[in-house]
C-alpha cells in the first residue's frame, strides 16, 4: 500500500490487516531495518523516502574515494543508500511469508515481479490530506508544510533509486481517493481482491485465498 502523505493510508492499512489477519509492515519494518542495521529506528525513519542531503551525498562520495573507506566510522554512517540495501534483504522475506499489508518504503518497486502482490495507492486531495493532519494533532501551518513537501521528497528518492515516477500508476491495481472515508477505502481493496482471487487469469494475479471477513 503506497500513498501520499497525510491521506490516512497507514491507519487504513493497520484496520486492513486486522481485518484480513494479517502481519502489518508499517513501524515493524522501520524497526527491522533498525535492527539490521544497528541503528536507533529514528535514523531509519529519517531516511525513509528522504534523498540524502547534498552536503552528506558528496562528503560519502569523497570518503569512498580516500584512505578513510575502510575505517569503522565510515561503514557506521546510515544513509538512504544503507537503507535501500537492507530493504533488498527484507522484502524477498516479507514476500516467502505471505499475509502481509506493507506500508510504503518502495514496495511497490521492490515487489513488483512478485505474481501475488496486491498493489494500492491512497491519495486524497489537499484540503482533506491537512484535515487529517490537524485531526491527529498538527498545527495548520506544521500540517500545510508537511502535505506541500513530503511527498516531493518521495518523487525525488523514487527517481534516483528506482529511475521511476511516483506514483507508477501501471504498478498498482487500484488507486483509490480516501476522502470517501476510510471504511469505503477498505471495502474497496477487499472487493477488488476477491474479485481477482475469483479471476486471476485476467490479470496475472496469483492471490492465496482469503480469510473469510
Amino acid at each position: 500500500m503506497e500513498r501520499e502523505y497525510g491521506c490516512g493510508g497507514g491507519a487504513i492499512a493497520a484496520e486492513l490487516a486486522k481485518r484480513l489477519g494479517w502481519k502489518l509492515w508499517d513501524q515493524l519494518l522501520t524497526d527491522e531495518v533498525a535492527r539490521l542495521g544497528n541503528v536507533h529506528p529514528s535514523e531509519v525513519m529519517r531516511c525513509e523516502g528522504r534523498m540524502d542531503s547534498t552536503f552528506h551525498r558528496l562528503a560519502k562520495t569523497f570518503l569512498r574515494g580516500s584512505y578513510e573507506r575502510s575505517s569503522p566510522l565510515s561503514n557506521q554512517v546510515f544513509d538512504a543508500d544503507r537503507l535501500v540495501a537492507l530493504m533488498e534483504q527484507i522484502y524477498p522475506k516479507i514476500a516467502q511469508e505471505g499475509n502481509a499489508v506493507v506500508v510504503g518504503r518502495g514496495a511497490p518497486y521492490f515487489l513488483r515481479e512478485q505474481p501475488d502482490a496486491f498493489h494500492v495507492f491512497l491519495y486524497a486531495p489537499r484540503a482533506e490530506k491537512i484535515r487529517r493532519l490537524m485531526q491527529d494533532g498538527s498545527s495548520r501551518s506544521d500540517a500545510e508544510d508537511l502535505v506541500d513537501t513530503v511527498d516531493r521528497e518521495r518523487i525525488a528518492f523514487v527517481k534516483h533509486y528506482f529511475d521511476a515516477d511516483w506514483p507508477a500508476r501501471s504498478l498498482y491495481h487500484v488507486m483509490i481517493n480516501t476522502a470517501v472515508g476510510n471504511e469505503s477505502v477498505i471495502g474497496t481493496i477487499l472487493h477488488t481482491m476477491r474479485l481477482l482471487e475469483r479471476h486471476p487469469k485476467a490479470t496475472g494475479y496469483e492471490r492465496p485465498r482469503l480469510p473469510t471477513i
